[in-house]
């Protein structure tokens, strides 16, 4: 049985697999100089069925793909895994974040057809509109992005659209919104990423007047721990979440007693950064600055 600590895990998070189509600057496939592109791994369904049994996908409430370094919509196996989990749990909750510019027409209305209960959704990672997205989603098409999100949307499924707000595109943030709600998007968010810091481009730079991402001091209030969830890579290993999981991390599943155990004295700098607690949430949580429901 699949835990973390001593709870049964309900939130299981896929790295389908470590391709992808973008170049985004900041992204881990950009920043990670030990991630080797040459070498691109994707989970197929044998190699799930050997890490979660029938039985763990039973007690799942969530699974969704998204993942440090690949896109979903690049898995070889992807739309072969959800029908799978959906066949074993027909009321399971079925998610992925992507960043929309991959596969066909077709493809993503069949994706809608396994992804067809309420709760389920596809998150587009659309970083502005057709002369700004391609910023920072380099080699991106958006004319291509919003064909198929126009059509999962039109075959029943749920689209959110999330935008990263840098100075090139915040003028464009009422417009996206406004689009996202035309097209038929469920919800619109927008945020600016805590990456400048640690991996500054010069042609990013952070939107002006908006609130820079807090780096919270409180105690560590694990998201993992709080959803009971675990990440699984596109090599097949199983971490505490994704934060950890980067970068082929020492701190694998079987090291969280001693992760937890460290967490009111000398956390680690992963957790620190994203699970300490500020205005009764998290640097995780408090992320985004504008959240619109249709």
């Amino acid at each position: 049985m699949l835990k973390l600590a001593d709870q049964i895990i309900k939130v299981l998070h896929i790295e389908p697999t470590d391709a992808c189509n973008a170049a985004c600057p900041q992204c881990a496939r950009e920043t990670d100089e030990t991630f080797d592109k040459s070498n691109i791994h994707h989970l197929d369904l044998n190699q799930i069925k050997n890490i979660v049994s029938d039985d763990d996908i039973r007690n799942l409430d969530k699974m969704f793909m998204c993942g440090n370094y690949g896109d979903p919509a690049a898995g070889k196996h992807t739309l072969e895994i959800y029908k799978y989990f959906r066949s074993i749990n027909p009321t399971i909750i079925l998610g992925m974040n992507t960043n929309g510019g991959l596969r066909s027409i077709k493809w993503w209305k069949e994706l809608a057809g396994i992804l067809n209960q309420p709760r389920d959704y596809v998150v587009f990672s659309i970083d502005g509109l057709a002369d700004t997205n391609h910023i920072y989603r380099i080699n991106v098409n958006w004319n291509k992005v919003l064909e198929n999100a126009r059509a999962f949307i039109d075959s029943g499924g749920s689209a959110h659209w999330d935008m990263l707000v840098f100075d090139h595109n915040q003028h464009q943030v009422d417009s996206a919104e406004y689009m996202a709600g035309m097209y038929g998007f469920k919800w619109f968010r927008a945020k600016i990423t805590k990456r400048h810091n640690s991996y500054p481009v010069s042609f990013l730079q952070p939107p002006k007047g908006w609130r820079n991402p807090i780096v919270a001091n409180g105690p560590i209030k694990c998201h993992a721990l709080n959803e009971s969830s675990i990440y699984i890579t596109s090599k097949g290993i199983k971490y505490p979440c994704c934060w950890l999981g980067y970068n082929d991390s020492e701190h694998i599943l079987d090291t969280f007693d001693s992760i937890q155990r460290n967490w009111g004295t000398d956390p680690l700098k992963t957790c620190a950064k994203t699970c300490r607690t500020h205005d009764n949430g998290t640097s995780f949580t408090n992320q985004w600055q504008r959240e619109v429901e249709f």
